[in-house]
């Protein structure tokens, strides 16, 4: 199997330190949620995490290996650690989503670009992933929505609901 060039590798790179962030920009907003006593909504959040890095990051560096390039990690910015609201932190996670959805696409494009079509096939997985990804975000910002900021027990019931997701992607 032929390696991938230096302009791929470079790319996925970036993706992969990007999921790594998109990990601990999740798990910040998880802490927050514990801080204010909703437990279901960081269970739900760390699920997010795990999956961001566990998952995603790993099949990136596992990917990069496996075609003869080199993964690097880079530093990683602190995410916030203030939110207004549960309904701000599931905008602000749809919105991050909505980003990496674009950011796949165009790795698809450069790898399609290059003629890297085993990049394109391995991006296919992510594509899908994101019609998920931005799915299971915005239902819940729906919800919030719907409960309103002021429901404390259409909260609590969010709050459950959430509590229920399983671990591993």
């Amino acid at each position: 199997m032929a390696t991938i060039s230096e302009k791929i590798n470079k790319a996925l790179n970036d993706q992969m330190q990007f999921e790594i962030a998109s990990g601990y920009l999740y798990w910040g907003m998880a802490a927050y949620c514990e801080s204010i006593n909703l437990p279901g909504f960081a269970h739900w959040l760390v699920a997010q995490y795990n999956e961001e890095v566990n998952v995603h990051a790993r099949k990136f560096y596992s990917y990069i290996t496996e075609r003869g390039g080199r993964a690097e990690l880079g530093a990683i910015d602190k995410p916030p650690v203030e939110w207004k609201s549960p309904l701000a932190i599931f905008e602000a996670a749809y919105k991050h989503e909505c980003i990496v959805t674009e950011r796949i696409y165009k790795l698809a494009e450069l790898a399609r670009k290059e003629g890297d079509l085993a990049t394109v096939e391995f991006l296919n997985w992510f594509i899908k992933e994101q019609v998920e990804e931005e799915k299971s975000t915005d239902e819940i910002v729906q919800m919030l929505k719907m409960a309103g900021e002021k429901s404390v027990q259409a909260l609590f019931m969010i709050n459950a609901r959430l509590a229920e997701r399983k671990f591993g992607g």
